[in-house]
């Protein structure tokens, strides 16, 4: 059984959880998340508490139960608090600003790279090389820094590029010396 599918999600004061015909609708003071379930798991809301059930028993339905709930309990974190997601520009030059949608990034091509970010999720810089994305879904806010990540990965030896915030970049020695 899965471990994670079997925990209820208490529904905190101000977000209104509605289920109806598999899809569950989670609205909040910071907007609303729908999102379809599978016919397998069956989901119940009393005294709000949210709990994820099984209709059916099998192995490939257990790990949708605990998929869904993980989903559920995302969608009412996100409507209630939001999600934040911090990256770092690192380099010489390196640099980072925004203006409306569209975020431009100076990270040593020829010309600027301009990534036009998704109307869900908003963007702010702090200090030319710290990029903050927010947003209610965490499944969108983690894509979009994924996908600014990969205009320029981090190198192992200086460490330019676009990495997370939390990320370790493991350092490679360089070319050393040859001596003939």
């Amino acid at each position: 059984m899965s471990r994670i599918g079997k925990q209820p999600i208490s529904v905190p004061a101000g977000v209104k959880v509605d289920l109806s015909d598999q899809q569950v609708t989670v609205t909040g003071t910071k907007g609303t998340l729908k999102r379809e379930i599978i016919p397998d798991v069956e989901v119940v809301l009393e005294d709000n508490v949210i709990t994820v059930n099984n209709r059916v028993e099998g192995k490939k339905v257990n790990a949708f139960r605990g998929l869904t709930r993980s989903l559920i309990n995302n969608m009412v974190i996100g409507v209630s608090d939001g999600f934040k997601r911090v990256l770092l520009v690192e380099g010489v030059g390196y640099k980072a600003s925004v203006s409306g949608s569209v975020l431009t990034l100076n990270v040593g091509y020829s010309n600027p790279v301009e990534y036009k970010l998704p109307k869900e999720v908003s963007a702010s810089i702090d200090g030319n090389t710290k990029i903050v994305l927010e947003s209610i879904d965490k499944e969108l806010v983690g894509l979009t820094a994924a996908q600014i990540r990969m205009i320029r990965k981090p190198e192992p030896y200086k460490g330019k590029g676009i990495r997370y915030e939390d990320e370790h970049i493991v350092r490679k020695a360089g070319k050393a010396g040859a001596t003939a």
